[in-house]
């Protein structure tokens, strides 16, 4: 039987891609599992400096199986299922949170959680039959994996009320006006384009891009004076580092730089 999530390592990306086809890639308990397991060896490896999200065939993610909701009769106590949802959200805060960059490569439909995963991504690229609703209204339920946090973010809070409590559908034009996804290219490009920008990002020195990650989630947040104060410690952080004096001297040398940022 086939893997719910193919994995794949190259060039320093890990590329994850969702694989229940006939299902529309919609999440499963072994799906959650293995996304959780993923993400976590990814964060400790440092051979991988990138992670790509993606979906098998033309579909990105469905968001919860509802076929499998409405044959699950359930044993756990509220207060369980409560802690079960809340673990397997770390998915989300992961994506959002690691010190990796993290890519949504978006084809076809993203909805409800799925839609909330590439959400957490640092970047959203999108080929041009992209569909994107939360969804959650239409199954009767509230949303969860971050979505509320991650969406009035990205395109404000009027714009994520309406998404949130109509489940529009958005088509790629319009998720590129909004700022829902960073970029639209034609289905023939996407693969080429999210591997090129994935693998750029890889070689690059990735303690700094650590901590631009962590400046940025941070900023949102905090007030001038403390991001100043994190600000401060991270750019003289980096400065002790191997891959800022080889960035310096790859200047003055008039050559490209040669980063090994799992060196201290």
């Amino acid at each position: 039987m086939e893997s719910e999530l193919l994995i794949e390592k190259a060039s320093g990306v890990l590329t994850l891609t969702l694989n229940r086809r006939m299902r529309k890639n919609a999440l499963s308990p072994a799906l959650y599992d293995s996304l959780l397991a993923s993400l976590d060896d990814a964060e400790r490896d440092p051979a991988i400096g990138v992670v790509v999200l993606t979906g098998a065939g033309d579909t990105f993610c469905a968001g919860g199986d509802v076929k499998r909701m409405a044959g699950t009769v359930e044993k756990l106590s509220f207060e369980d299922r409560v802690a079960r949802l809340r673990s397997r959200a770390r998915i989300s805060e992961m994506l959002h949170g690691m010190h990796k960059p993290t890519i949504a490569m978006m084809r076809g439909q993203a909805v409800g959680a799925g839609l909330s995963f590439a959400l957490a991504c640092d970047f959203r690229i999108a080929d041009t039959s992209v569909q994107l609703s939360t969804g959650f209204m239409n199954v009767g339920l509230s949303g969860d994996f971050g979505g509320h946090y991650f969406l009035p973010r990205l395109v404000g809070m009027a714009r994520a009320r309406e998404l949130y409590l109509t489940s529009t559908i958005v088509l790629a034009d319009e998720a590129l006006r909004i700022g829902l996804v960073n970029r639209v290219l034609d289905p023939d490009q996407l693969e080429a384009c999210v591997h090129e920008m994935a693998a750029s990002m890889a070689a690059g020195p990735r303690i700094a891009i650590g901590y631009l990650k962590e400046n940025l989630n941070q900023a949102m947040d905090l007030s001038l004076a403390r991001m100043l104060d994190e600000e401060s410690f991270r750019h003289v952080r980096c400065v002790g580092t191997k891959d800022h004096k080889e960035a310096v001297a790859a200047f003055v040398e008039k050559r490209l730089p040669v980063f090994n940022s799992w060196e201290e």
